[in-house]
């Protein structure tokens, strides 16, 4: 609410029914080393002047135009059709909260059971649940599931995994001791194939591979399916919903699960959330599902219902039986996905990933022809490639930004070795001249 309507008699009044005598009485139980006798704080503004204020805050920040800004990374600026806005802001979907009760609504169900099935379609695979918080908790989830299913202690991460995904893996790790081993890339940006296959051994439970990879090449993944299914092990597909447009679905290669964020489906950044994470699996791997599935039925007179068909976890079932203790499913977000995916039409999904590569191709093949630039890996890649600069990567992109273009994102902060290194993502949102601008701007 951007207004509390509490007078100085209601305060009063709830201050008696709890049987306090002042506000700081309600602290009284905090130990007094944690509270504190004063905030150093600017005199007091009326409304007006706080308004005044943060407007004049606001002008002090750099603005990027979306066409300008080519910074991916797992978060990327893409355009979202008028009707996403339009369904999603209807007071019966944007004031409900997460449907997990018996009486969730028909048509918060109906939507929840459809984006099921397009996440399914996606991937390839029989069964998706409805939906997790972001890409990274969907895949420490993913391999919690298959580290149960397997009753193996060790996973192998299989070349460039996204660095924040993998912290989120290791600290699921840490609390369901299982073991991480990383395989690194080799020269071309691809997984080392030797290195992988000496990696995965008979205790290993799930392989987790990166389609496409964090630095945006795209790996091989039939054989790598193939080298985890020969030892028993899982394979885990961690994917970007665009790119099933033009790539094979995880299904088609052998993966058991598939997991990703549905950011790119018409979801604005929003200073990073929320966003919606997807999971999707095999039939056999069903009830290892964590969160809730909504399922299609009829009811006594044959009219077609949703009915919420499985939730594994501990607030339903005893705690030793439950999959996860995860909590929710991001409903609004997993229905703006849902809108996104049915007005695109998997033509559209199709149009879009071609343009986006197309444009990308563009650029790296101008971006190189500047002396001292280079491609960091020579393997495939879609919209995402990372740029090797005569300078370290930050410097680059401080400069750039002056130019009213921000560059991608120096990956010396996760990779050291890679300091002068940039991961530049093209959208449909970099037109022919924001690319012109780009490589001016280089100069």
């Amino acid at each position: 609410m951007t207004y509390l309507p509490n007078a100085a008699a209601e305060r009063a009044e709830m201050l008696k029914a709890l049987e306090l005598q002042s506000l700081d009485d309600l602290f009284r139980h905090l130990p007094e080393t944690l509270r504190l006798d004063r905030i150093e704080l600017p005199e007091p503004l009326s409304e007006v002047e706080l308004v005044q204020y943060m407007r004049e805050l606001g002008r002090l920040n750099v603005r990027t135009p979306p066409s300008h800004s080519f910074l991916g990374a797992g978060a990327s600026r893409r355009f979202s059709p008028a009707i996403v806005n339009q369904v999603i802001s209807r007071p019966d979907f944007y004031t409900t909260y997460t449907p997990y009760q018996a009486e969730a609504s028909q048509g918060t169900l109906q939507a929840t059971y459809e984006f099921q099935t397009m996440i399914s379609l996606l991937t390839g695979l029989d069964v998706a649940n409805a939906s997790l918080y972001d890409g990274a908790t969907a895949l420490a989830e993913a391999t919690a599931m298959a580290v149960a299913h397997t009753n193996r202690q060790n996973v192998v991460v299989a070349g460039a995994l996204h660095p924040e995904y993998a912290q989120v893996l290791k600290t699921y790790s840490e609390a369901q001791h299982y073991e991480i081993l990383r395989v690194a890339p080799a020269a071309d940006g691809r997984v080392d194939r030797q290195k992988l296959e000496e990696a995965i051994t008979g205790t290993t439970g799930a392989v987790i591979l990166q389609q496409p990879n964090f630095y945006g090449v795209l790996e091989d993944p039939q054989p790598i399916s193939d080298l985890a299914h020969r030892s028993g092990a899982l394979l885990i597909a961690c994917v970007d919903p665009i790119s099933l447009g033009i790539l094979a679905a995880p299904g088609d290669y052998g993966a058991d699960l598939a997991v990703g964020d549905g950011q790119p489906l018409g979801i604005p950044l929003s200073f990073g959330g929320p966003y919606v994470g997807f999971i999707a699996c095999t039939e056999a791997l069903m009830r290892r599902m964590p969160g809730r599935l909504v399922g299609a039925t009829v009811d006594a007179q044959g009219r077609r219902g949703y009915v919420l068909t499985l939730q594994a976890r501990e607030q339903h079932i005893r705690r030793e039986h439950a999959t996860s203790n995860i909590t929710t499913n991001h409903a609004l977000m997993a229905l703006a996905a849902t809108v996104y995916l049915a007005h695109m039409g998997g033509a559209g999904l199709k149009q879009l990933a071609e343009l986006s590569t197309q444009r990308a191709h563009h650029l790296a093949a101008r971006v190189v022809e500047r002396l001292g630039y280079r491609l960091a890996f020579d393997g495939p890649f879609l919209w995402e490639f990372v740029i090797r600069t005569p300078h370290p990567a930050e410097q680059t992109q401080a400069l750039m930004l002056e130019r009213g273009v921000l560059p991608g994102l120096p990956l010396g902060r996760f990779f050291p070795e890679l300091a002068d290194a940039l991961l530049v993502s093209v959208t449909e949102l970099n037109h022919p001249r924001a690319i012109d601008q780009f490589v001016e701007a280089l100069a």
